[in-house]
């Protein structure tokens, strides 16, 4: 029964990374349209596309903080207003500056989800069920850019394609946004039936309310123990703050902090999102016409799905490690294929053209890149980084980590037009591959298995970067 009611906790703020997913996927397939409705040219839709990564930059620098000072719960409502607030905006938008205003307001709002949503499932999941729980997030992201995907779709179907008219007078794309309302509803009506974080409470010096939630999910004779342990491991004289990253003796910041910064890092660099907010371009550029590109989107989705659920079943029997070294082995064989596959494409009358099987190659290798990502670096980064730093420093760690993925992602978004145009599919591919081939060894030096331990129990030695 205590199980059971943590999973359902756990969905609910799981629903801020399905809104994570929705938010990110359904600029996929309004790329174009908007280009056409703002007048925008290359740079300007490759920036309309990238602008809510800086708000996703600054959600997840500041969340952190915020969840620290009024807690995990509060700061996910915060979340679901800022998400409605963006989608309804995006959709009215008339103009490139304007859209950007509103889609910057839904980057902070999945900023924020894609570093507390994690945090408070590591926080009030048991340590043997963490991982797979924490998985949700991803489980709920990619559900999030599946549903998002198939939204686009089924609205391209029934009204044409992105820039006809659809419901009530208004363009297609404009209802891509607005869709995600639905979902965003169930989200803030689903913040208010879970409890807070119960090691927030205990920092924020409410032991007896943290202890009275621990009682609902976990055994009863260990709650004393568990509120002491979170105790000894916080700082008593003060509360978690951004300084807590520094090292007080070598005045230093705490390694473990420069390793979580580094797989979130990697986590963008090897080029995931460029299918995710491009593939609609991508394909199309590829030679496959707008309904196809959509399909396309559609069933590499549903294998992001698939592989997640694989993923949460092996996180906690493999361990973190192992997961992470076989996925970058995938993507740098599969990102290697689809940089030879598309270097060998030409071009006729302004668009690429792949010939033969090429085309087939080019999709086959595509998906085999997503479930490399989604069976290791896609869910287990989150796990990590829910869980890796110290119940003292793990809001400000994860505030940074948070700025520096999507430092990392807004890096990747914006230079894949310019690396489009200049060295083609091909050569940006090689180089999504380089860096998934520099990720194996970040793991192998710089990672510790953290599987079936407490949360306090790694407190002591987190801050010790020597490799297991």
């Amino acid at each position: 029964m205590k199980l059971r009611f943590v999973l359902l906790i756990s969905s609910v703020a799981a629903m801020g990374g399905f809104l994570f997913g929705y938010d990110s996927g359904c600029i996929n397939g309004t790329v174009n349209a908007l280009e056409e409705a703002f007048g925008a040219s290359g740079i300007a839709s490759g920036f309309n596309v990238a602008s809510m990564l800086l708000g996703c930059a600054a959600g997840a620098f500041f969340a952190g903080r915020i969840a620290d000072m009024f807690g995990r719960r509060s700061t996910l409502f915060a979340a679901a207003v800022a998400f409605a607030l963006s989608a309804w905006g995006s959709g009215i938008a008339d103009s490139s500056l304007e859209f950007i205003i509103y889609r910057l307001v839904g980057g902070f709002a999945v900023g924020a989800a894609s570093v507390i949503s994690p945090a408070y499932i590591s926080e009030i999941a048991p340590a043997e069920y963490r991982g797979r729980l924490t998985s949700l997030q991803q489980l709920a992201i990619v559900l999030g850019l599946f549903m998002a995907f198939l939204v686009n779709y089924l609205i391209v179907q029934a009204a044409g394609s992105a820039e006809a008219v659809f419901w009530l007078g208004y363009p297609a794309w404009r209802w891509m946004f607005w869709a995600e309302l639905a979902p965003i509803a169930v989200f803030a009506v689903g913040l208010v039936f879970i409890p807070e974080s119960p090691r927030y409470l205990v920092s924020a010096g409410k032991a007896a309310v943290a202890g009275k939630i621990f009682e609902r999910i976990a055994p009863a004779g260990q709650v004393p123990q568990m509120v002491r342990e979170i105790q000894a491991s916080l700082d008593a004289t003060r509360r978690p703050g951004f300084r807590d990253l520094v090292d007080s003796a070598t005045r230093r910041i705490h390694p473990i902090v420069w390793v979580g910064i580094a797989i979130a890092v990697f986590q963008q660099l090897v080029g995931i999102n460029v299918i995710f907010y491009y593939g609609e371009v991508l394909w199309r550029a590829a030679g496959f016409s707008e309904a196809d590109a959509l399909k396309i989107n559609v069933i590499g989705g549903a294998l992001n799905i698939f592989s997640t659920v694989v993923a949460i079943l092996l996180v906690d029997k493999w361990g973190r490690k192992p997961l992470l070294i076989a996925g970058s082995v995938v993507m740098t064989v599969t990102l290697g294929a689809m940089a030879a596959i598309f270097s060998t494409a030409k071009m006729e009358g302004g668009a690429l053209q792949l010939e033969g099987l090429a085309g087939i190659a080019a999709l086959v290798a595509a998906n085999l890149y997503i479930v490399g990502f989604a069976t290791s670096w896609g869910p287990v980064v989150w796990v990590l980084l829910g869980e890796m730093f110290p119940n003292q420093m793990r809001g400000a760690a994860l505030a940074v980590a948070g700025l520096a993925m999507w430092g990392a992602n807004f890096a990747i978004t914006m230079t894949f037009p310019p690396l489009l145009h200049s060295v083609g599919l091909g050569g940006a591919y090689g180089l999504y591959a380089a860096f998934a081939f520099v990720s194996l060894f970040v793991v192998k030096l710089l990672v510790r298995e953290t599987k079936g331990r407490t949360l306090e129990s790694m407190s002591a030695d987190a801050l010790d970067s020597t490799n297991d």
